[in-house]
């Protein structure tokens, strides 16, 4: 509430340079610290560069100086010429923030070290995705071994040797399905992989795009890098936001197009990016979603089966159950949330903690219910021969087949299946799902509540993270059900075969950083490749 009255200035005493002036004395080659911080990497390099040291001072500095340049290099290396060095963490794209972290380890040029990266293209665009493979294979060279857990396709092309895993998810993968050279992987005939590599299988691009005739229009937006732009967002379709890592995406999305329509509708926001107006058919629109990869619940008691309400239903169906009715159990007597059916001795939890005096927490299954949750009179109760312990631990296809009479549940749990959820298991705790599993749930929450809740504009922020390619597929189609209902999707993306779904893109750049936040490219994505400009055209 504070933050209401309360303004932001810069320190009169250092000038946002955080430091007191003794420190501010101390200058090499006429720039003091607090200057070299607010210059871009690529400055920094030809500051560098340039710099003339006296002997003396050229022996005080030399190792530091080969520490220094070893790092601006792997920067300007993995695509990041254009950060300023004082820019604060949190300000990072997601795809920036790794590749920081990944110079970090690179720049200590380590030799015979076994580096394991989790999908080091996320958030990276298809020109910073092969900037990146370059930097893996200067470490393969320095005699490294290099572990890559990776669905893009170019990364795979590059490498010398792959695992591919499956056939499938969950329990009904687990397997290595076929492990050789990217050759090898084309060429075996049950791997997956193969089959959209090979273009066997394919994403199939729409024949016919959606027409739209309403639509937002952002104007004059000016906050961080973007150049003053004008940007008209179409209703009714789907509409993706592209271009290289840096070049405003973000921004204009997320830090200016959402608060300023949830603004416009009433709510609360912290602050709106600098931007004119925002005009076109906001009252069309009954209320704008940010789906994003944060997680959906905190609390171990949160799960899939609670968060897109299918619970409330499967309770009722064992309060049903004439053993239950014998015994007086009501929906609640379901619950791990409320007392009456669930273990008294962990309250519901399946485990007890153990506080340790100076160490980590240690965690017990619980002696009492056995990690079950329940009384054992309430798991006695049974529907088609299975307790109420034994269905939240199936898997979500596993639980459509059991459920496949239960009109109710059966829809309500469908969703979870159509994002390519299947091998989640319903009573699976929310802190264990992945970003890109959270965002699906969401998904499949909203999938679920069909038509009726007006026309919603969902924003997605690179659905695609961690999805293979048989995933893109449900995704997208999941996508045109949700416009099918009347909803609106806008997606910031990197992955070419959503962006070749699209029936409108918006791409931004041309670079990133202070050569980007320009409106490159608007339209439909046959023509963009006839853009000089465009760095995605040429891919696409």
């Amino acid at each position: 509430m504070l933050s209401r009255y309360r303004g932001r200035t810069l320190c009169p005493e250092c000038n946002g340079y955080r430091l007191r002036k003794e420190a501010l004395y101390v200058k090499v080659a006429g720039k003091h610290i607090g200057e070299v911080g607010e210059m871009q990497v690529k400055d920094v390099r030809t500051w560098l560069d340039n710099l003339s040291l006296s002997e003396y001072d050229q022996q005080v500095g030399k190792r530091i100086l080969l520490e220094i340049n070893q790092r601006i290099d792997t920067l300007l290396d993995v695509g990041l010429g254009y950060l300023t060095l004082n820019r604060l963490a949190n300000s990072l794209s997601g795809g920036e923030s790794q590749r920081i972290q990944l110079t970090r380890s690179l720049g200590s040029n380590l030799t015979n070290s076994l580096y394991i990266l989790d999908e080091p293209s996320i958030g990276l665009h298809s020109r910073d995705t092969a900037r990146l493979i370059r930097v893996l294979k200067n470490l393969r060279e320095l005699g490294n071994t290099v572990v890559v857990v990776e669905h893009d396709e170019g990364m795979m092309r590059e490498a010398d040797y792959i695992i591919d895993m499956g056939p499938l998810a969950s329990h009904l993968g687990g397997e290595v399905v076929a492990e050789g050279d990217y050759d090898e992987i084309i060429s075996n005939p049950s791997s997956l992989t193969g089959k959209y590599l090979s273009g066997q299988l394919k994403i199939p691009v729409p024949k016919n795009l959606r027409k739209w005739n309403r639509s937002i229009t952002v104007e004059g937006a000016r906050q961080h890098n973007l150049k003053n732009i004008d940007v008209e967002f179409p209703l009714d379709v789907l509409c993706v936001v592209s271009g290289v890592s840096g070049s405003g995406k973000t921004t204009l999305v997320k830090q200016i197009l959402y608060p300023a329509l949830k603004k416009l509708k009433g709510e609360f926001v912290d602050k709106v990016g600098l931007v004119k107006t925002i005009s076109g058919d906001v009252d069309y629109i009954s209320q704008v979603e940010l789906v994003d990869q944060n997680p959906i619940g905190k609390s171990s008691r949160s799960n899939p089966v609670t968060y897109i309400k299918a619970y409330d239903d499967i309770r009722d169906l064992f309060s049903k159950q004439p053993l239950a009715k014998m015994r007086g159990f009501q929906p609640k007597h379901f619950s791990f949330n409320v007392d009456g059916g669930r273990c008294d001795a962990c309250k519901g939890e399946g485990e007890q903690v153990v506080e340790m005096q100076f160490l980590a927490d240690v965690h017990l299954v619980c002696e009492v219910c056995g990690g079950k949750r329940f009384k054992e009179e309430v798991l006695e109760v049974k529907f088609n021969d299975k307790s109420i312990h034994d269905v939240l631990e199936m898997s979500v296809d596993e639980s459509l087949e059991f459920f496949k009479k239960e009109k109710s549940i059966f829809n309500a749990i469908k969703p979870l299946s159509d994002v390519g959820l299947g091998y989640v298991k319903l009573g699976q705790s929310s802190d264990t799902l992945s970003g890109g599993e959270a965002q699906r749930v969401k998904l499949a929450s909203f999938l679920g509540k069909g038509k009726g809740h007006g026309h919603i504009l969902f924003i997605f922020d690179e659905p695609t993270t961690g999805l293979h390619f048989h995933d893109i597929n449900k995704l997208l189609a999941s996508f045109n059900a949700l416009i099918e209902q009347g909803h609106s999707i806008l997606v910031i993306e990197h992955n070419l075969d959503v962006l070749r779904s699209a029936d409108w893109i918006i791409d931004l750049g041309p670079e990133a950083g202070d050569g980007g936040g320009n409106l490159v490219y608007a339209g439909k994505p046959d023509k963009i490749k006839n853009s000089k400009e465009s760095i995605t055209g040429k891919f696409l």
